[in-house]
């Protein structure tokens, strides 16, 4: 009886050893995000977010409101029960009009970080808005996630992903990896097919997540542009589009947090 109470126990412990951590990360455009947001709409996006381990926030304004916002959306959810930090980036090297910052948040609880994370100015003469990067540490195993956004759709993005999908090629990067952001093009499109080939997949497939200024039929998304690509490395669990206004009445509320749905992605590292 000792011996199989030993045997169970050895078994228990080896497959339990092996257990994954899923984690859970989200990508949102947040239209003009910095002083224009009360404290009723950073609340109501703490709601939103609350579920995700790690957020990657595009479109933060350059200002000093930008960090103010980024520093009270995680006040806000430190109050709904788990710890976050959160980092931002400096303001892209870009023209007065489209100089942006970028910002993480994250549950410290089981993710920690080494640095601050930098912009990769290596693409800065390639992109308008450099690539913010930054490495996660999630139980000792390193991922890197970037975080970008395009220029508009008619001022040629396909540029810019092909720039970025060539730099990481280039590097190489063997643990795990993720680009999210909004790309301004579809991700069926023939410009991510190099980064395709590479291993790379996406969240979601043609999905919807801008927002319409006018609802019809109770149709309100617009356009499939933004995504979360993760490298071959990442087993998904779920991918989804996290849709807050699901009706129509509920869009002139939406739209005064963002333009845009989030997009989450659920993994385990393999």
């Amino acid at each position: 009886m000792v011996k199989k109470t030993l045997l169970y126990l050895l078994i228990f412990f080896s497959f339990s050893g092996f257990a994954q951590e899923q984690i859970s990360l989200i990508s949102w455009n947040i239209r003009d995000f910095g002083r224009t947001k009360n404290s009723e709409e950073l609340d109501r996006m703490a709601d939103i977010l609350r579920d995700a381990d790690i957020v990657a926030i595009q479109e933060v304004v350059s200002g000093y409101g930008g960090a103010q916002a980024v520093a009270k959306l995680a006040d806000n959810l430190n109050r709904k029960g788990a710890k976050w930090d959160y980092v931002i980036s400096n303001p892209t090297h870009s023209s007065k009009y489209v100089t942006e910052r970028y910002a993480f948040i994250w549950k410290t609880k089981n993710i920690k970080i080494k640095n601050r994370g930098e912009l990769i100015t290596e693409l800065d003469s390639l992109v308008d808005r450099e690539p913010f990067f930054l490495d996660f540490f999630i139980k000792g195993q390193k991922l890197t996630v970037l975080n970008f956004h395009s220029r508009p759709h008619d001022k040629n993005p396909e540029a810019e992903i092909t720039a970025i999908t060539q730099y990481l090629l280039r590097l190489d990067i063997k643990n795990p990896l993720i680009l999210a952001g909004d790309f301004n093009v579809n991700e069926k499109d023939s410009v991510f097919s190099p980064l395709k080939e590479a291993g790379f997949k996406a969240s979601i497939v043609n999905k919807k997540t801008t927002l319409k200024s006018v609802c019809k039929n109770n149709v309100y998304v617009n356009h499939a542009i933004d995504n979360i690509f993760y490298s071959e490395q990442i087993s998904k669990l779920e991918g989804k589009v996290v849709d807050f206004v699901k009706f129509c009445e509920n869009l002139i509320s939406a739209r005064q947090l963002s333009d845009h749905l989030p997009v989450l992605l659920e993994f385990e590292i393999e």
